[in-house]
């Protein structure tokens, strides 16, 4: 658990609107990554980072852990299980981003890791990371 401090101020974000305030969008595509980031800062998201590649990703989350993450599963020359693994390691909840559906090739410790598809909705986008702020803030 948390130390109270972070508790408090988690939860009184939480109220406040409902999403985290810092969101990690791994995708290696540069116009996919722009549109999430556009999309996730138009919710209401103070902090939206981006990486195209897992040694990114995994350094943005040594600098400072996100409350979230979203994960493209097949990058470039890899894929994001590496920071999958990462976060589940550090509680920080995330949801993997595919065009391939329930086709895409996920590690069975992660067949249950909530999937968004691309294209996305602004809306489905809400709720993973209405979701996901609720999920953090009870723990």
């Amino acid at each position: 658990m948390p130390p109270a401090g972070t508790f408090v101020a988690t939860m009184m974000h939480v109220l406040s609107n409902g999403l985290p305030d810092d969101v990690l969008v791994v995708e290696d595509d540069p116009i996919i990554a722009l549109d999430f980031e556009d999309t996730i800062r138009g919710l209401g998201v103070r902090t939206v980072r981006t990486a195209g590649n897992v040694m990114r990703a995994l350094q943005f989350i040594e600098e400072r852990a996100p409350d979230f993450a979203l994960l493209d599963i097949g990058l470039v020359s890899e894929n994001s299980l590496a920071v999958a693994e990462r976060l589940e390691t550090l509680g920080i909840p995330f949801a993997f981003v595919t065009g391939y559906g329930a086709d895409a090739n996920v590690a069975t410790a992660f067949a249950g890791t909530p999937r968004l598809p691309k294209p996305f909705t602004t809306d489905a986008i809400e709720a993973a990371l209405k979701h996901a702020a609720v999920g953090r803030s009870v723990r």
